[in-house]
């Protein structure tokens, strides 16, 4: 590998095309979460003026405080906690079997029903909202865990995802634990999900996020405010006091949101990459 020191030319190249560009592409994303963080500790003339600065200059809690005054936040955020928790957990569980069925168990037409779950990534999830809505209205659902959780089980994404890992799996080491008379359930368990870390994690934290911050299923199958997760919550704010005024608040609650996500990235993050391309190494 060569230890040569690049030209000044080539450093200005280098820095042009790939630094700049990474840099413009994290300001996107990162300066409206750092106006959203540190306008919650802005008092309201701060929030609103003609000559808006990044940093508050007088900072305060006050906006989480009115916040939790006008929204029952420890419940909103217990719903939150349970149906993503719930909904995660079977979902994930669900790609798994159907992925390793998919790969690992012989039946007819296979590559017909892999073909219809990729077909499921293309249809936009609004499509199905009023079908899903008639369905688990008609079934009591309505302002229920089960109708927040049930329509968003099936996931073609950790389905893809995870075939896509046992794929790469050497045949030996599924045939070795065959002979050894291991069925599929255990086969599954002791040799597969022990060398699929990385994708299982990654599959489980784009399924937590996804739930976490669900908001139009929620918002259309909820009506009391007892049963709101916290996206859909945090319009109480905006309802309640539909002015100006709530702005502090509602960035206040939107940080609440977006904390969970981040602390569970943050634990999971090393795996993410690898999970992701695991699948991409060989088909």
């Amino acid at each position: 590998m060569s230890t040569r020191a690049l030209s000044p030319r080539k450093l200005a190249d280098a820095a042009l095309s790939a630094y700049v560009p990474l840099v413009l592409a994290v300001l996107v994303v990162v300066f409206p979460l750092l106006w959203m963080v540190f306008s919650s500790f802005k008092p309201l003339p701060e929030i609103i003026t003609q000559t808006p600065a990044l940093f508050p200059s007088d900072p305060t809690w006050a906006n989480y405080a009115t916040a939790t005054e006008r929204l029952p936040f420890g419940r909103v955020f217990a719903n939150s906690v349970l149906v993503t928790v719930i909904g995660s957990a079977i979902k994930v569980a669900l790609a798994v079997l159907t992925a390793y069925g998919l790969v690992f168990v012989r039946f007819p037409f296979k590559n017909v029903i892999f073909a219809g779950l990729l077909v499921t990534l293309m249809v936009p999830p609004q499509v199905s909202l009023l079908p899903n809505y008639t369905l688990i209205t008609s079934l009591g659902g309505a302002d229920t865990y089960w109708g927040i959780i049930l329509p968003g089980l099936g996931t073609a994404f950790g389905t893809f995802l995870m075939r896509q890992h046992f794929r790469t799996l050497p045949p030996s080491l599924l045939e070795a634990a065959e002979l050894d008379g291991a069925g599929h359930w255990r086969r599954l368990t002791r040799v597969v999900l022990p060398v699929s870390g990385p994708t299982v994690a990654t599959v489980a934290l784009v399924t937590i996020v996804n739930e976490w911050n669900d908001y139009l299923w929620p918002l259309v199958i909820v009506s009391r405010p007892d049963m709101m997760t916290l996206p859909v919550g945090l319009t109480l704010l905006a309802n309640v006091d539909n002015r100006a005024a709530a702005y502090g608040q509602l960035m206040a609650g939107s940080v609440a949101v977006i904390v969970p996500v981040l602390i569970v990235f943050i634990a999971l993050q090393r795996h993410i990459i690898a999970g992701l391309t695991q699948g991409a190494v060989k088909d």
